[in-house]
């Protein structure tokens, strides 16, 4: 039997063209795949793209991303107190793992701010600021954004349910279907694969994530229990040390699925601008050299 192969996007593609945004992801691949002599070995029929963007975008009710990321960053948005302490705990944690200290935040909090610590949010506005001065390629609005619409996907059953089912309808039950996700596309590829595969009677060969954050604390949590993948063969992660939100390798102990292994290559060159771009993850050799002996 043929084998498909599902590509899983992550957040910021929002008002794009779900066929276009499939050619560029399907364009990445063929590179890694040419730099090991190699061709696509389906056709672009077998590779199916659930698109979700726009839904992630009318959360800000529209607005460009650049004033959505303001709104965020600001803390004058509707966020509730749990959205709050959510993005907190993981803004802190990327913070302490690019080795930013207390005294170059407290250089950036507003003066007005006299009680220090990340439960301020002026404290969490100090991170995102020294974010955008001191981390290579680090982007306080992108760092923003992300962990909204993670949380986002995470507690809005409504906005969850909508992403999961053009997720589902992309994997047929018994037919071996190859699954590679990217950023928040990892967190809603594992949530769903754990949850249902075994019912829907999905066969998944070879897992794959790529710049995926399933490492960080606060969203592990949120999915606990952690557990293997029901269906799933093999899964293999891939990520760029740089990139500002895959904070760890899936192991022991940020990640454990004991005795399930999960393959894990961290040197990723990966050379799109935030160094979590999914061209600079379909297009490295090693990636793609996974995903077509998968395929085959």
């Amino acid at each position: 039997m043929t084998k498909k192969l599902v590509f899983i996007h992550g957040r910021a593609q929002q008002n794009k063209d779900a066929t276009a945004l499939k050619k560029e992801w399907i364009a990445s691949f063929r590179e890694g795949l040419e730099r090991n002599g190699l061709e696509l070995p389906i056709p672009e029929t077998d590779i199916r793209f659930p698109y979700y963007g726009d839904t992630l975008f009318q959360l800000a009710q529209g607005v460009d991303p650049a004033t959505a990321a303001a709104i965020v960053v600001k803390g004058t948005g509707p966020a509730d107190a749990a959205e709050r302490k959510f993005m907190q705990d993981v803004i802190k944690e990327i913070a302490e793992k690019a080795g930013i200290t207390e005294e170059e935040i407290e250089e950036e909090i507003p003066a007005e701010v006299v009680e220090k610590g990340p439960l301020n949010w002026g404290w969490v506005q100090g991170i995102l600021k020294v974010i955008d001065r001191k981390v290579p390629f680090g982007s306080s609005a992108s760092v923003a954004l992300f962990t909204r619409d993670v949380y986002q996907y995470l507690t809005n059953t409504a906005l969850r349910e909508h992403i999961n089912n053009g997720v589902r309808a992309a994997i047929n039950p018994d037919e071996p279907t190859v699954v590679v996700s990217h950023s928040l596309g990892t967190i809603v590829a594992y949530s769903l694969v754990r949850g249902e595969a075994k019912a829907r009677r999905w066969q998944i060969p070879t897992f794959v994530t790529v710049g995926s954050p399933l490492g960080v604390t606060k969203i592990r949590q949120s999915l606990a229990p952690i557990s293997a993948l029901p269906g799933v063969g093999t899964w293999f992660n891939a990520y760029d040390e740089r990139d500002v939100v895959a904070l760890y390798p899936l192991q022991k102990p940020h990640f454990d699925l004991s005795p399930f292994s999960i393959t894990n290559k961290r040197n990723v060159k990966n050379q799109t601008e935030n160094r979590h771009g999914i061209s600079g993850y379909l297009n490295d050799p090693e990636v793609a050299k996974r995903i077509y002996d998968a395929i085959v």
